[in-house]
């Protein structure tokens, strides 16, 4: 008997929601056939068997959220593959015979200190994405290390909240949307600046979307302490040179932010044929998953529905995320001169760790140079 956990699905995530199962219990399977579909934040992904045999359990039905290294199915094996599964997560190392003690956890390309307990790489990776405390897991390893098995074990044997009657529990999208906004909550320190762009010399051809991108690329070039990354923990940051924006699409599945990279090297026509596709492939969640990941700064242009003034909240590790309200007419003065003018109302939140007030306002006020420009 040989039980199949789920793997890292390669997004980083600590869970996914089976969308149907293509193998039933005592269906014989063979290595690399499609077992189950599984939806995350970013896509639906088909799972492949790791190994060849019988299949004597499933573990959930459709719906249910599993763990990320939770067990997925119970198989009779009959011939395993060449790379029998580990459960653990994509790209690290489970058979290394050295545990971390304090001082060994590397954050941001620093060494940080750890409470000494005693725990085998995997095991370490595993629970700190699944925001599991090692101090409460029980050792089964050799010279009472923690293993990636004992961490699955506290998994499978922690108690799931139950539900009222009358509610219903967040899946998919909306889930690890709600995850994303608690870190947010927990970990960003937001200030949010705003401020009002004059829009009336603009001619009313110009595409509004795509001159936003240009100026947040302008803003970037000239306050780029914005267009950057912040590890909270190693108090670190990563300032970028190219500029990938991540655009705030809304969906009936919840909220998605596919990410224009290099934003910097494309044309306006270029711009909005990627804002095209991502809306067109949002819709019928198609987006490829790598489009979903990298942004360095982001932008949400909410006023295409409605508002005027917004606390965008940030994505961590990204530094800064700029709002664009909903146009308006309103009175300006122009040469001493009161005229029925046309403003732009913008909101940017920036986390206060990783840049001043002053670069901020500076990014602001470049952005708003731009988009004045005739």
């Amino acid at each position: 008997m040989k039980i199949f956990h789920l793997p890292d699905l390669g997004e980083g995530l600590a869970e996914a929601e089976i969308r149907e199962w293509y193998v039933n219990v005592g269906d014989e399977v063979t290595v690399d056939q499609p077992l189950v579909s599984m939806e995350t934040a970013k896509a639906v992904v088909d799972v492949p068997s790791p190994y060849a045999g019988k299949i004597l359990e499933l573990h959930g039905k459709a719906n249910d959220i599993i763990k990320t290294g939770a067990p997925l199915i119970t198989y009779d094996i009959q011939i395993e593959s060449a790379t029998p599964d580990k459960g653990s997560v994509v790209g690290k190392l489970e058979t290394s015979e050295h545990s971390w003690n304090e001082s060994e956890v590397i954050i941001g390309g620093s060494k940080t200190k750890t409470p000494s307990i005693k725990a085998m790489p995997a095991a370490r990776v595993l629970a700190q994405q699944l925001n599991i405390d090692l101090s409460q897991v029980k050792a089964t390893g050799p010279n009472g290390l923690i293993t990636a098995d004992d961490v699955k074990k506290h998994i499978a044997q922690k108690p799931q909240k139950v539900l009222a009657d009358d509610m219903e529990g967040l899946r998919g999208v909306r889930r690890v949307m709600a995850q994303i906004m608690a870190q947010s909550h927990q970990e960003i320190v937001p200030v949010t600046i705003i401020e009002d762009a004059d829009l009336t010399d603009l001619s009313s051809d110009i595409d509004i979307t795509v001159k936003l991108l240009k100026a947040i690329i302008f803003a970037a070039n000239k306050e780029p302490a914005l267009n950057a990354w912040f590890d909270g923990l190693a108090l670190a940051r990563k300032v970028f040179k190219e500029v990938n924006i991540g655009i705030a699409v809304d969906s009936t599945e919840g909220l998605f932010v596919p990410v224009i990279k290099n934003a910097e090297s494309k044309s306006d026509a270029d711009l909005r044929k990627t804002l095209n596709e991502y809306k067109k492939t949002v819709a019928d969640r198609t987006i490829a998953q790598d489009l979903l990941h990298g942004a360095t700064i982001t932008l949400s242009n909410f006023g295409m529905i409605s508002g005027r003034y917004a606390t965008p909240i940030i994505v961590p590790p990204t530094v800064a995320i700029l709002g664009c309200g909903r146009s308006r007419e309103t009175v300006v003065v122009k040469n001493g001169q009161m005229q029925v003018g046309k403003v732009m109302p913008l909101s940017l939140t920036f986390d206060h760790r990783a840049a001043t007030g002053g670069e901020a306002t500076r990014f602001l006020a470049a952005v708003i140079e731009y988009l004045q420009r005739v």
